[in-house]
């Protein structure tokens, strides 16, 4: 005991070695308490006042209340979709699904109330069949084991069929039905998404408050939160250790679809149709892209609702201040390419460098 006392004591007695000095940076850092994400959103924070500053002097309609309020409302759906699959993508998989489960789910509530049944049977089962079908991706991706890209891409075009099928290829308006639908629910129903709150407050953006502070307190502030990081970050040490990783994929994917599913009957709320192709092309890949800008990782183990809406905020402001200039809507489309893989890029970068850093401070 003596002998191994006189080695501890002896090793506290030794000076140590000064730091590198390539790792000294990553120490000075370190000492100012902030946390890399923290960091990363305020860069992303600060990226989104440069564009609005410089749309604001291309069009000075753009800083107006009155489009503020637009553009958080128009980002609205993209964010509670986009919190749903940032669930996913920390545990290590990814959702393709949610543009065609957003359609389907829109177009399958229109039917059944078209169709006779009430808008509170409706509404809950369009509900469930978003969960539904979040369970079946996982089904295939945890027990038949086929990876969560090729699980919900195939999951995408079944439900997209879906749509087509039950739709006929037509938009619905349940106001114009034959016969229509009664005129109470009707009013109802538009009144979840189309009513405004005290000044003016758009609806919608309350929904997505709602959403976003039950994701919060899911993600940051519960064990559910702390176990889906550890899984994300290394499946096989957290089955290891004993975490229920195949329950917590399950429950990721639910709610993704979930999300997906109240998302696409808010707008179809707010707009009082849908269409079969809804979602497609403006739900599918701005939501994956909102989520990567955000600073969530591909790898798993990382990502904020915080990142995650400010990467919606991202999209939705260079939406907004390109529709008001008359920007082609393609050129939107490479605005949003561009950014994305410029997320990406940095994510990459970031890993890479986090990596030599590590090796050189050890």
């Amino acid at each position: 005991m003596e002998g191994v006392v006189g080695m501890s004591e002896s090793s506290i007695a030794e000076p140590q070695m000064p730091p590198t000095e390539p790792a000294a940076p990553v120490i000075r850092f370190r000492s100012l308490g902030v946390p890399v994400a923290l960091v990363r959103i305020g860069g992303l924070l600060a990226a989104i006042v440069l564009i609005m500053i410089v749309f604001q002097v291309q069009n000075s309609y753009f800083l107006t209340k009155d489009n503020m309020l637009e553009l958080v409302r128009s980002m609205s759906t993209l964010g509670i979709v986009a919190l749903g699959e940032t669930l996913v993508i920390i545990a290590g998989e990814i959702d393709l699904s949610v543009g065609a489960v957003y359609g389907l789910c829109a177009m399958a509530l229109g039917e059944m109330w078209m169709h006779g049944l009430p808008l509170w049977v409706s509404l809950p089962a369009a509900l469930a069949i978003g969960a539904l079908l979040g369970l079946v991706n996982a089904f295939f991706t945890e027990v038949v084991n086929i990876p969560s890209f090729i699980a919900t891409l195939g999951m995408f075009s079944l439900a997209q069929g879906l749509t087509y099928l039950i739709s006929g290829s037509q938009s619905i308006n349940p106001q114009f039905g034959t016969p229509p639908v009664n005129a109470g629910q009707f009013s109802f129903f538009h009144g979840l998404s189309g009513s405004q709150l005290p000044f003016n407050i758009p609806t919608q953006i309350l929904w997505l408050v709602i959403a976003a502070v039950i994701i919060g307190l899911l993600l940051h502030r519960s064990l559910f939160g702390f176990r889906l990081t550890a899984i994300g970050g290394n499946p096989e040490a957290a089955r290891l250790i004993g975490l229920p990783v195949r329950r917590y994929k399950f429950w990721v994917f639910a709610i993704s679809g979930l999300c997906a599913a109240v998302g696409g009957i808010l707008d179809f709320s707010f707009i009082s149709s849908t269409s079969p192709n809804a979602g497609i092309n403006n739900i599918t890949f701005p939501t994956f892209a909102a989520v990567i800008i955000g600073g969530a990782s591909l790898s798993g183990g990382k990502g904020t609702v915080v990142g995650t809406l400010a990467g919606a905020l991202l999209l939705g402001t260079m939406a907004n201040g390109l529709n008001l200039n008359l920007v082609d809507p393609f050129v939107q489309l490479i605005a949003v390419g561009v950014v994305t893989i410029a997320a990406v890029s940095l994510d990459r970068w970031a890993g890479v460098f986090g990596a030599r850093t590590r090796r050189r401070s050890s």
